[in-house]
């Protein structure tokens, strides 16, 4: 979801910047600007910061579980006789 706020707060600044001759049609103007802001937003393929927080923490976790699993096919692979040690991480979860 798109902040308003913020575009509120562009489409304003916008408006600011055009000449004088034409600021009696300013609040027109700004919420043109807005329109045009949102649909361009509306286009891209954005995601939430929640979605995105969420998806981070998959990775982390995921990345925690490949590690312990290449932590325990380095410890199968030694040579016969080689003691094995415990790598402390649980890969079940």
């Amino acid at each position: 979801m798109i902040d308003l706020n913020h575009l509120d707060d562009l489409a304003r600044r916008l408006s600011g910047l055009v000449p004088a001759g034409l600021r009696e049609s300013r609040e027109e103007l700004q919420e043109n600007f807005k329109a045009v802001l949102q649909s361009g937003l509306s286009k891209l393929d954005l995601v939430t910061r929640e979605e995105f927080d969420v998806q981070r923490a998959v990775l982390l976790r995921t990345r925690e579980k490949l590690e312990a699993l290449e932590a325990l096919v380095q410890q199968l692979e030694r040579p016969a006789g080689t003691p094995v040690e415990a790598s402390g991480v649980d890969i079940t979860h």
